[in-house]
């Protein structure tokens, strides 16, 4: 089996995706050479993909319609940081690379510090910090 996770989501204008995924920090993938328009970003460290099709593309190879993502969340994707500050900055970075914070960043549970954005096609992220050493145990 493979160790790469994929992750193929649709969008509306590729170049602005692009844009939105490279100044957050993802890393383009040069290898990858497109024909329908697709790209791929790698994310972390940890051997997971971000592809991003067109809507028509991603329409032909998923065999359905695609799902209005302003309208329901089909999925909520988490990204862990390494500190609240890390939460913060990243908050700050898709803010002004055109996403919209839906939930500030702000503490939960006394033991995780996160936030909630979408990107530019309403693609649900979420970036959190968790203080293992205040988890609470039971």
């Amino acid at each position: 089996m493979s160790r790469e996770l994929w992750l193929n989501l649709p969008v509306r204008e590729p170049e602005r995706a692009k844009a939105f995924y490279t100044q957050l920090g993802f890393r383009l993938n040069e290898q990858y050479v497109s024909q329908d328009g697709s790209f791929s970003l790698n994310v972390g460290d940890n051997h997971v993909v971000l592809m991003l099709f067109p809507e028509s593309a991603f329409r032909g190879f998923a065999g359905n319609a695609v799902a209005d993502s302003w309208q329901g969340t089909e999925v909520l994707f988490s990204l862990g940081a390494n500190s609240s500050d890390e939460v913060d900055g990243f908050a700050l970075k898709a803010e002004r690379a055109g996403g919209t914070v839906i939930s500030k960043p702000g503490e939960k549970g006394g033991w995780m510090y996160g936030c909630v954005f979408a990107d530019p096609d309403g693609h649900r992220w979420n970036v959190v910090y968790m203080d293992m050493s205040k988890m609470p145990q039971g």
